[in-house]
């Protein structure tokens, strides 16, 4: 039998990545980041660059969305990258000192490279893990130090964690935890090399008094959500925007485009103060939303139908709590629950998704949800409310740049990875021999390694080599759409039909020969029937089913089912028909758009 492979390791096809990018980001100008590219000549040439493109991970045809909705820390208001962080962290680490850990935390200057979104603290151990789509150990580390393999299996001897105990485990989702992740692994690197401290398998102990890594990793989180609620870190913000926000001339144009065919709401866990200062600044240009001068300018709450602030996501997604208005000239609540109708230009605070969806008059899949955060903006808005799902991940920017650079690397594993299956092609259960793959999964390793330091200290956000991350995993069952920017939306017209990639399992991915697929089909035409005989001999008989099909003895009366029309019921989203106005739907998108 004759194998070949499509799309996986040993397909010789041709090259899926025809287009070959080579991705340099620029600094901000003018309070717009510009990316620069050169390409290749391509065989088929592109629309939009890598970078200003909208990924898709589930069909949706976008005139079917009735609403759209905004996150605003890190969608609307993208926060400067290290500059935020390092505020971020810097009054975090002051607040701990303030509470009574060591001074000497501030020898550790703020280092961006370090942290990734995705990974997960052990509270139990003290290790920041990468783990792949099924829990198992990618990466480990224990402060600033990697652990070597034979330490791994020590502490974990299946190299694998239940990432679903969140009593145990902390999944650093947001772009918020990268400073969190960095001083985590301050605080425990100096423990470790304090003297003073012995180290022991669940914290570090000196005299009397035990710091457990549950413990550390407690004081951290309050410490985060001290500056964030009660802290200096809004003030900061707002004192200094433009040092801290990302201001894109752009944002107006496409808010009142969206505008014209639905309904725009912002959902935002910020209180209305902050919300109105940041707001502001990101539309604080000259002109109107078509960028021209003579434009007449508009303030930012007429480009929102409904906004609502401190909105306690994802707390949102399920009960929810008591909708109240809030006053425009004092920023206080009003008193009482509001039940009226929605009125255009107002704020409100608190609610629920339920309350939301009765104010807009818009139903589950009516509605595209547009925000940074995994779990409590995307995974919760889908799984409780069946809302559609748009994931910024500003991070592909840089991601995608290294991997247009490095993809040779990739190829190089899948190289190997066949290399691995051709030593046990012609083995079956009589062999004794055993392939020597070693020195293969050794080079494979040293690829892996080579490809991950591509992209930083902890890898790519979204693969260690062949294997994809638990967070990529993530975006690919909750996020319908996933882009750098929700930006990349004006490149796009509102009708546009979103084509998922067709996935296929790897039965259905298999190539075989002619001749072994013309054995396969002679065997499915014919039934063999055994008989063991009293004497132990087999009798075989074989009756065709196309004949008993044809002499009718096979007729059942769900074999009606097979001509009805209702065997399938498409999703809106997969429709094709006539739109509602009688004219034709959208033409598909091409599978790389």
């Amino acid at each position: 039998m004759d194998v070949v492979t499509t799309k996986g390791p040993c397909y010789e096809g041709p090259d899926l990545y025809q287009n070959t990018f080579d991705a340099e980001t620029q600094e901000l100008k003018n309070g717009e980041q510009i990316d620069s590219y050169v390409q290749t000549e391509p065989a088929t040439p592109y629309k939009r660059l890598p970078t200003s493109r909208v990924y898709v991970n589930r069909s949706l045809n976008l005139g079917k969305i009735k609403c759209f909705g905004f996150d605003m820390d890190y969608t609307l208001a993208v926060y400067k990258t290290p500059q935020y962080e390092e505020l971020g962290f810097e009054l975090t680490r002051e607040r701990l000192i303030s509470c009574g850990y060591p001074e000497a935390l501030r020898k550790y200057p703020y280092d961006p490279q370090f942290p990734l979104r995705g990974l997960i603290f052990d509270k139990h151990l003290g290790t920041l893990l990468k783990v792949d789509t099924y829990g198992n150990i990618l990466t480990c580390a224990q402060g600033f130090r990697f652990l070597n393999i034979n330490e791994v299996l020590e502490m974990y001897p299946n190299k694998f964690i239940q990432v679903g105990d969140v009593k145990r485990f902390y999944i650093f989702n947001t772009l918020f935890n990268l400073p969190e992740i960095y001083i985590q692994a301050c605080v425990v690197d100096l423990f470790h090399k304090d003297e003073t401290y012995r180290k022991k398998q669940t914290g570090v102990q000196r005299d009397s008094i035990m710091m457990s890594y549950a413990t550390i990793h407690s004081d951290i989180r309050a410490a985060v959500d001290y500056i964030h609620i009660h802290g200096d870190l809004k003030k900061r913000t707002q004192d200094n925007l433009s040092r801290y926000v990302q201001r894109d001339s752009r944002l107006p144009l496409l808010l009142d485009r969206m505008a014209q065919h639905g309904k725009v709401f912002l959902v935002t866990n910020s209180d209305f103060p902050y919300t109105d200062k940041v707001m502001t600044y990101l539309f604080d240009f000259p002109h109107g939303p078509q960028s021209k001068p003579g434009t007449t300018h508009r303030p930012w709450r007429s480009y929102f139908h409904l906004v609502i602030v401190e909105s306690r996501k994802p707390k949102f997604f399920a009960e929810g709590t008591v909708l109240r208005e809030v006053n425009l000239d004092t920023g206080n609540l009003h008193i009482g629950h509001y039940t009226g109708e929605l009125k255009k230009g107002s704020v409100y605070s608190g609610g629920s998704s339920d309350a939301l969806c009765d104010l807009l008059g818009a139903k589950g899949k009516e509605i595209l949800y547009i925000g940074d955060h995994i779990f409590g903006d995307i995974l919760k808005s889908k799984k409780r409310r069946g809302w559609r799902t748009f994931l910024v991940v500003p991070e592909m920017t840089d991601e995608l740049s290294i991997w247009y650079k490095k993809r040779d690397l990739h190829d190089h594993i899948n190289e190997l990875d066949c290399k691995i299956g051709e030593e046990y092609r012609n083995l079956d259960s009589a062999s004794c021999e055993r392939p020597n793959i070693h020195s293969l999964q050794e080079k494979i390793r040293s690829i892996t390694l080579e490809m991950d330091m591509a992209f930083g200290i902890f890898g790519s956000l979204f693969r260690s080599g062949s294997r994809q991350t638990f967070f990529a995993s993530q975006v690919m069952r909750y996020a319908d759409l996933y882009s750098s920017s929700f930006i990349n939306l004006l490149a796009y017209p509102f009708c546009y039909f979103f084509r998922a990639p067709s996935q296929l399992m790897p039965h259905e991915s298999t190539r075989y020969n002619s001749k072994f697929l013309a054995q396969m089909e002679t065997n499915n035409e014919a039934t063999m029937q055994i008989e063991i005989t009293s004497n132990g001999h087999e009798i075989v008989s074989v009756k065709s089913k196309q004949s008993e099909t044809r002499n009718g003895k096979l007729e059942m009366p769900s074999k009606k089912m097979t001509n009805s029309t209702n065997a399938q019921v498409h999703d809106a989203d997969e429709d094709s028909c006539e739109d509602e106005e009688g004219g034709k739907s959208a033409e598909l998108a091409p599978v790389q758009d």
